[in-house]
C-alpha cells in the first residue's frame, strides 16, 4: 500500500511538472511554452498536445508509443537475424561484456527492461550457472578425501543454493518480442529461474526495491520519456541495486564515425528490406540512434534520477556506451 501511495504521489508530481505554465518571456531563441531540462517537450498553445520524435519525425506524444510497438510488432521474427546483420556480429561481443561488467553473484534477482527476446536474460542465467559450476568443482579438487562433516557441510551448501536461486524477469511492452523470446527460451531448454512480464519501462508493474540488477539494452532510445524510466528503474531496485544500460551512443573517432554514418544510414535500411520485407522500422531504429543523448548527457540523465557513482564505458570507439550506476 505504501508503495502505491509513492508511485501515486511521484505521478501527481510529474504531472504538476508537465502542466507548468512558460510565458513567452522565456530564454532567447527558444521557443515560447517549451519547458526544459531533461529534455525540451514542447506545447502547442492551440492544442495543448506536447510533442517529441519518432526517428527524425516530431510527433505527438500520445502517439509515439504506439509507432513503435508497431515497429518491434513488425520486427521481433527477424529481430536477432537483424541484430547480427546490423552490427556484423558485434552486438553479442557488447552483451557478453556487460554481463563480464556485471559478474552476478548467486541469489540475484534480475530485471532486464524491453528485453524481449531474452538475450541479457539467458546470458545472466547461463553467467551464473557457470560460476556456480566452477566454484563446485573447485570445492570438488579441494577435498579429495572428505570427512562425514565435509560431506555433511556440502550438503547444506546444496540445499542453500537452491534457496538461493537467481533469477531473471524480462519486462518487455511488445507481446510479440516477448512470445518470439519464449520460443527461444523453449528452444534452447531453458526455463528455470526465468520469468515474463508485459509492462511499460515508464511505469513498471512491480513494488519498490525489488531487485538487485536492473538492465535495459537497446530499448531506453525507443521510450517517450526517458527521465520517466529511468526514475523507474531507481524506485524498483533494493537499496545498493546496480542500474546498467547498453544503447548506442556517439562515435568518438572520427574516420570511424563517417564510416558507421554510412553504413546506417545506407545500408541497414537495405538489409532491413531484404531480411525482414520492412526497411521503414529499421530506418526508424537507424534514425533513433541520432536523436539519443551523447555519453555524457545521458551519464547527467542518471544523475538526475538519483543514482550514484555513475559511470559509462565506451565500446567499439563509442558505437556503444556502457552506462552504470547506484541506488543508495
Amino acid at each position: 500500500m505504501a508503495a502505491s501511495m509513492r508511485l501515486l504521489f511521484r505521478r501527481v508530481i510529474r504531472l504538476s511538472h508537465r502542466n507548468v505554465n512558460v510565458t513567452a518571456a522565456g530564454a532567447p531563441g527558444r521557443p515560447a511554452g517549451c519547458w526544459e531540462p531533461p529534455s525540451c517537450r514542447c506545447f502547442s498553445e492551440a492544442a495543448g498536445d506536447r510533442s517529441t520524435h519518432f526517428g527524425f519525425e516530431t510527433v505527438p506524444e500520445t502517439e509515439k508509443a504506439k509507432r513503435v510497438y508497431k515497429v518491434f510488432e513488425n520486427v521481433a521474427q527477424k529481430y536477432d537475424t537483424m541484430n547480427d546483420a546490423m552490427s556484423l556480429g558485434v552486438h553479442r561481443l557488447w552483451k557478453d561484456t556487460l554481463l563480464h561488467v556485471m559478474h552476478p553473484q548467486r541469489g540475484v534477482r534480475l530485471l532486464d527492461v524491453a528485453g524481449g527476446t531474452g538475450d541479457i536474460a539467458f546470458r545472466f542465467l547461463e553467467y551464473v550457472r557457470f560460476q556456480q559450476e566452477r566454484q563446485k568443482r573447485r570445492a570438488a579438487r579441494s577435498m579429495q578425501a572428505p570427512s562425514w562433516q565435509d560431506i555433511s557441510n556440502n550438503y547444506s551448501t546444496e540445499e542453500e543454493d537452491g534457496a538461493q536461486e537467481s533469477r531473471a524477469v524480462v519486462c518487455d511492452i511488445n507481446k510479440e518480442m516477448l512470445r518470439v523470446g519464449k520460443q527461444k527460451a523453449d528452444g534452447l531448454g531453458i526455463s528455470a529461474g526465468l520469468s515474463w512480464v508485459v509492462g511499460d519501462a515508464e511505469e513498471l508493474p512491480f513494488d519498490d526495491d525489488q531487485f538487485d540488477i536492473y538492465t535495459i539494452a537497446f530499448g531506453i532510445r525507443n521510450v517517450t520519456h526517458i527521465d520517466q524510466a529511468l526514475q523507474e528503474a531507481l524506485r524498483v531496485l533494493k537499496p545498493g541495486g546496480r542500474f546498467m544500460c547498453l544503447e548506442f551512443s556517439k562515435v568518438t573517432n572520427p574516420v570511424l564515425a563517417r564510416l558507421y554514418d554510412a553504413y546506417s544510414f545506407q545500408m541497414i535500411p537495405v538489409l532491413g528490406e531484404v531480411i525482414a520485407g520492412d526497411w521503414k522500422s529499421y530506418q526508424y531504429l537507424v534514425e533513433s540512434i541520432r536523436k539519443f543523448p551523447d555519453q555524457e548527457e545521458f551519464k547527467d540523465m542518471i544523475e538526475d534520477a538519483g543514482f550514484y557513482s555513475v559511470k559509462y564505458s565506451n565500446l567499439t570507439g563509442g558505437v556503444v556506451a556502457l552506462h552504470s550506476g547506484f541506488k543508495l
